[in-house]
């Protein structure tokens, strides 16, 4: 979720990207070689363009992706505010796999408000799409996630979680005091807060997932490594920059941050979404929005035990996209998509 402070376009980390290159990567990553998936579908925001564009991979190469309906929107909004950031895509779990999928996102369309209105007084729902077949995903819904002492709800995302059989759906807030119902004071530092859902339509009480006080954080993205393992990826609001964790004792369990507690991936990048490689087992291919610059742009690691992440290959990735997500898709889902809306 973009603020109003523009940074340079390419500031790289003295840590990160001086580590080992995939060379040296261990093989600790079960996440994921699956024949069965044959591309990716991209699911994004552009820039002051506040709907969801799609994109699909060129054949299965996470690196390569080409725009659908010819560069037009799939899905404007048209509940709230009329305006869609952050769109994330979530497969179906459980009784839900390989039958429904989501596409939530943040209600928020720039162009009508400010960034400090936008984080008093913004919207506290999050946008719904949801579709049996990829193609299809009805009328949007927008549900309340937070309570009303929030300023707003950012980037919303979710994942899976295995131990609750339900989706654990997180975003970001900040929160003003109960007798400053106005939200015209001070605010205390953007947390991540979640909530539990088996439908998207029903959510348990939002709670806090992350709170780093003093530091403001944002734009949270899980990735799952292995039965119990995960990565996160964080922008400390703060400074600037995007940092990863992970944890092998589950969702809820100890988080540390490979390389040291000072260790980040970029400065002046926010939006961080990452998934696996279809193809090569234990690649990832994280994407970090520089907001100031040209949009997402790719980076990938076979290692994230050691926090080494290194440029990917960008001439086959669109410049422009804005925080959003990446998922891999059956043979089935990459036809319907190219028939439906490709070239």
């Amino acid at each position: 979720m973009r603020l109003s402070k523009i940074f340079s376009s390419f500031l790289i980390t003295s840590v990160a990207l001086s580590l080992p290159t995939e060379l040296a990567a261990t093989t600790e990553i079960t996440t994921r070689a699956d024949s069965s998936l044959v591309g990716y579908l991209g699911v994004f925001f552009l820039g002051n363009a506040p709907d969801i564009y799609f994109y699909l991979s060129n054949g299965n190469n996470a690196l390569s992706f080409k725009a659908l309906n010819k560069g037009n929107a799939i899905l404007n909004p048209s509940l709230g505010t009329g305006g869609v950031r952050d769109p994330s895509i979530i497969a179906g779990a459980g009784a839900e796999a390989g039958k429904k999928w989501y596409i939530i996102g943040t209600d928020l369309n720039i162009a009508k408000t400010t960034w400090d209105a936008s984080q008093r007084k913004g919207s506290l729902k999050i946008y719904i799409w949801e579709s049996t077949d990829m193609i299809n995903w009805g009328t949007e819904r927008l549900v309340q996630v937070e309570n009303n002492n929030a300023g707003m709800v950012w980037a919303p995302d979710a994942i899976w979680d295995p131990a609750k059989g339900q989706y654990l759906v997180h975003w970001a807030s900040r929160f003003y005091s109960a007798s400053d119902s106005s939200h015209t004071g001070s605010s205390g530092a953007n947390q991540i807060r979640y909530a539990y859902t088996s439908d998207f339509k029903t959510f348990s009480a939002p709670q806090t997932l992350i709170n780093a006080s003093p530091t403001a954080i944002i734009d949270l993205s899980i990735l799952q490594l292995g039965a119990n393992s995960f990565a996160r990826f964080i922008k400390n609001e703060s400074a600037t920059n995007v940092y990863m964790e992970r944890s092998d004792t589950g969702l809820f369990g100890t988080w540390t941050r490979p390389g040291g507690g000072t260790t980040f991936i970029h400065s002046g990048v926010e939006g961080p979404y990452a998934y696996a490689d279809n193809v090569t087992p234990g690649k990832v291919v994280l994407l970090l929005d520089y907001y100031g610059s040209d949009g997402y742009r790719p980076f990938t690691s076979t290692n994230l035990n050691a926090n080494a992440w290194r440029d990917a290959d960008r001439s086959g990735f669109p410049k422009n996209l804005r925080h959003g997500s990446v998922i891999g898709i059956t043979k089935d889902k990459y036809d319907a998509l190219n028939a439906r809306w490709g070239a």
